[in-house]
């Protein structure tokens, strides 16, 4: 695991302790849709119709969205089982998981 990998899933985890993260398609979509999530990461193993769905509904509510990570990778820094979605609801961890992304 890499140095860039360790730090986006510490963030990650760090929203889940801060409870500033949903996780799981329905909360994260309705995180979307009130307009709490300020990034969306899907897992790179997730099914097309999920990536489709979330590439969808955020582009629609113009929130960012990336790919990252496998699912048991996400579930894993957050403390929980797999997960193939994940919602950053703090603008600050938001913007420092896509600062990490972009390195």
């Amino acid at each position: 695991m890499s140095l860039k990998q360790n730090k986006v899933l510490s963030l990650l985890g760090l929203a889940m302790r801060g409870r500033n993260l949903v996780s799981g398609e329905f909360q994260t979509l309705d995180a979307v849709k009130n307009g709490s999530a300020m990034l969306v990461i899907i897992a790179e193993d997730a099914s097309e119709n999920t990536k489709k769905l979330f590439h969808n509904k955020c582009k629609f509510y113009e929130v960012p969205v990336r790919e990252y990570g496998l699912k048991d990778e996400l579930g894993r820094a957050i403390g929980k089982d797999m997960r193939s979605s994940l919602g950053v609801c703090d603008a600050g961890l938001a913007e420092a998981v896509i600062k990490q992304l972009e390195m």
